[in-house]
């Protein structure tokens, strides 16, 4: 048991003798398990193409989905404006849990409420709910902005937002003209990146919808840049340099930077940073608008083009090199302003970190999975390293993600045995690497979990994790990388190739016998 003078972390303490008499009490009067050599034997045919098969013709089973649900994803929108409190129309449980999902990955508090539907409201509706719950937030944590969203249970029921925000300021219980702008995002449709694009395009309706009139396109000189679902908030701080070397006027719309990296000198922030209300007033008056993830802000592109009169520059998400070429030369025309030459200078670092590293990551396999913009992005970015992407795995993704994918793919020889597979989950996943294996995957935390599978299997079946996406919840301070611009591509680029040498090394340990190559000499 724990001592008060030896406190141990779960590893090693249940490592200890009483832990392991106890896990093994459970198994053999409690979980009516099958025995050792049965289960080894169903853990070794899921690993056959027999089971691949019979795994990819499931149909009303989803196993660990690679995703999550829309509100989380309206959350984060709201926490990127200025004193701006997420409010979930749902269940404790529903807040509880986005609140740890984004705790767990950043590592910082993160304020959300709740207005506690139960029961009885999803027999007779939340409104009562939606006016308690209006006039405690606001009373209790004085934001100057309430963004409020919706669960499943809300949802399955039919709850108007539009109405119960509207009865609820007649009923005095908050400011006709205090701002509470809202979007439906049920959980049963749609992913994280739905959440906030449904999220941000309620936010800017709200404050410009009907304050058009006076609104001019170029009129303030700026462009403006919608961020997406982006949990790097190194790619905030890349845009935000890249723009300010070239001069660029421009508005970051939904910056949750400062309120999601305090730090600790003691001052509890529950607001910091983030773009303001007067910003969002104001964004229709830009040159035009720059979605940096265009295949999962379909929603918000509708908007502007329609609402503002945007013409909104039709490019891919910012990663690896070309693409951050186009990005940088659509803002340079945009703008007027040419591109930096300390951005020159930057790309070729870039141009010669690759060159250097080459050798080392010519011609390997890697399978990935994530959204659809990353997948793309990255996936473009590992063949300009000249990488063969194995499989591409995308939850979230459809036929639209699908044909941008293989159109690309098709561009470069890296791309011509690469597999596609959009809807699929993480159980998917798992047998693709253990009946075709790849030499590294790339993903969130939850693929550990496939590498152990692939090292039980024997060690040289064993695909390696490489953590990038989101949520990482294993390691501390990914959150804080960059994954966009040459700057992003540079420390993508460090990770991967590390990880391949990392692996090098393993695999050359062996005394006199595989330690040939890869040694210090001098």
């Amino acid at each position: 048991m724990q001592q008060v003078d030896d406190i141990k972390p779960c590893y090693p303490l249940f490592r200890q003798d009483e832990y392991k008499a106890t896990l093994k009490n459970k198994q053999d009067n409690f979980e009516e398990r099958h025995d050792a050599g049965k289960i080894q034997e169903t853990f070794n045919w899921t690993t056959t193409m027999e089971y691949r098969e019979l795994n990819f013709k499931r149909e009303a089973l989803t196993v660990n989905p690679a995703k999550a649900c829309q509100p989380l994803g309206a959350v984060l929108c709201a926490l990127g404006f200025e004193k701006t409190l997420p409010y979930v129309h749902g269940s404790q449980g529903c807040v509880a849990y986005f609140r740890t999902y984004f705790n767990r990955h950043f590592r910082e508090p993160v304020s959300c409420v709740s207005d506690s539907m139960t029961e009885d409201a999803a027999v007779f509706g939340g409104q009562q709910n939606m006016k308690d719950g209006l006039e405690n937030a606001k009373a209790m944590y004085k934001p100057d902005m309430i963004a409020v969203s919706t669960t499943c249970m809300a949802e399955v029921i039919g709850d108007d937002l539009n109405a119960f925000i509207r009865n609820s300021k007649n009923a005095g219980h908050v400011p006709e003209e205090y701002p509470v702008p809202f979007a439906h995002t049920p959980s049963f449709v749609g992913s994280h990146v739905t959440g906030w694009d449904n999220m941000f395009e309620g936010i800017i309706r709200y404050f410009t919808l009907n304050h058009m009139d006076d609104k001019e396109p170029g009129k303030n000189g700026k462009i403006n840049i919608v961020p997406g679902f982006e949990t790097y908030l190194g790619n905030y701080r890349v845009m935000h340099r890249m723009l300010g070397e070239m001069g660029v006027p421009y508005t970051m719309l939904s910056d949750p930077t400062e309120v999601l990296d305090t730090p600790a000198d003691g001052q509890f922030r529950m607001y910091a940073g983030g773009t303001t209300q007067a910003e969002v007033k104001d964004a229709p008056n830009a040159r035009t608008t720059f979605l940096l993830q265009p295949m999962q802000l379909e929603k918000t592109k509708k908007f502007v083009e329609a609402t503002w009169k945007h013409d909104v520059p039709k490019m891919s998400i910012p990663m690896g090199l070309e693409w951050t070429d186009e990005f940088l030369m659509k803002v340079s025309e945009a703008s007027g302003k040419p591109i930096a030459p300390s951005l020159v200078k930057e790309r070729g670092r870039l141009v010669d970190m690759m060159m250097d590293s080459h050798t080392w990551l010519h011609g390997k396999k890697i399978s990935l999975y994530g959204d659809p913009d990353f997948t793309f992005g990255m996936t473009k970015f590992l063949t300009e390293l000249g990488v063969e992407p194995l499989h591409v795995l995308c939850n979230n993704g459809g036929k639209k993600w699908e044909k941008a994918m293989r159109k690309m793919l098709d561009e470069t020889p890296y791309g011509k045995n690469t597999q596609l597979f959009a809807g699929a989950d993480l159980w998917h996943f798992r047998s693709l690497v253990l009946t075709e294996k790849p030499d590294f995957m790339i993903g969130n935390s939850y693929g550990k979990f496939i590498q152990r599978d692939t090292l039980h299997k024997g060690k040289e079946f064993e695909v390696p994790l490489i953590r990038i996406g989101f949520p990482i919840f294993d390691r501390h301070h990914l959150h804080r990388a960059t994954t966009l611009g040459y700057e992003g591509a540079m420390q993508m680029l460090t990770t991967i190739v590390n990880a391949v040498m990392e692996r090098l090394d393993e695999e050359t340990r062996g005394m006199g016998t595989t330690d040939y190559n890869h040694d210090l000499v001098r």
